[in-house]
C-alpha cells in the first residue's frame, strides 16, 4: 500500500524542490498545469516555487506518495488592504502528477487547504478550474464547493478558447439574521 502524506511547507530541501518541479512539469504536460500550458525552463520553475515560499499571503501544501512530492496546492490569503474581502481565501495552483493519480492526493490536498482556511478564520474558500478538468470539477463539487459562474473565455490553450468555472465554499455559514 502506498504511503501518503500531506504537508504544509515553509522551506524546501533541494531534493524536494526537484521533486516538486518534476511533478509540476509532468502535470503541465498532461494539461493540469495551474496556468502554464507548456513547462517553463527549470530555472523559472525553481524561482516560482522559491517565490511562493516568501510571499506571506501564500501557504504551500505538498502531497507525498512514498516520500516523493507528487503534487501541491496553495492557500492564498487576500491582500492586507482588502478589508471588504478579508473573509475569503482562495485555493489555487492545485495539481497531482499523472503518475501519482488515483491515490486520493487531490482530495487530501483540498481538505488540508480547507482545514487551514477554517483554522485561520476564513469564512469562504474560492477556487477556479478549466472546464476540461472533469476530475477536479467532480472532486470540488463532491467536497461541497458550489459553482457560481462560468467565464466563456477563461483560458487560451493552443489557440482554443476554454471556459472556466468559479466555485466557492461557505466555511462558516452566517448566523446573523438578514437585515432589510
Amino acid at each position: 500500500m502506498a504511503e501518503i502524506a500531506i504537508e504544509r511547507v515553509d522551506a524546501l530541501k533541494t531534493a524536494d524542490l526537484h521533486d516538486l518541479c518534476d511533478a509540476a512539469d509532468d502535470a503541465i504536460k498532461v494539461g493540469g498545469g495551474f496556468g502554464w500550458v507548456t513547462p517553463p525552463s527549470r530555472d523559472v520553475m525553481e524561482r516560482y516555487w522559491k517565490g511562493v515560499l516568501v510571499v506571506p499571503e501564500r501557504i504551500l501544501f505538498v502531497a507525498r506518495l512514498d516520500g516523493v512530492i507528487a503534487g501541491s496546492a496553495q492557500l492564498v490569503k487576500p491582500a492586507r488592504n482588502n478589508e471588504a474581502q478579508a473573509h475569503a481565501a482562495s485555493l489555487t495552483t492545485s495539481f497531482v502528477a499523472p503518475w501519482a493519480r488515483g491515490h486520493g492526493l487531490a482530495r487530501r490536498l483540498t481538505q488540508a487547504v480547507e482545514a487551514e482556511a477554517r483554522t485561520a478564520g476564513f469564512r469562504v474558500l474560492n477556487l477556479d478550474v478549466r472546464e476540461t478538468q472533469d476530475a477536479a470539477i467532480r472532486l470540488y463539487e463532491d467536497l461541497g464547493f458550489k459553482r457560481w459562474g462560468t467565464h466563456p473565455f477563461y483560458a487560451l490553450v493552443d489557440g482554443h478558447r476554454l471556459a472556466g468555472h468559479f466555485y466557492a465554499k461557505d466555511l462558516t455559514p452566517d448566523t446573523l439574521p438578514d437585515t432589510p
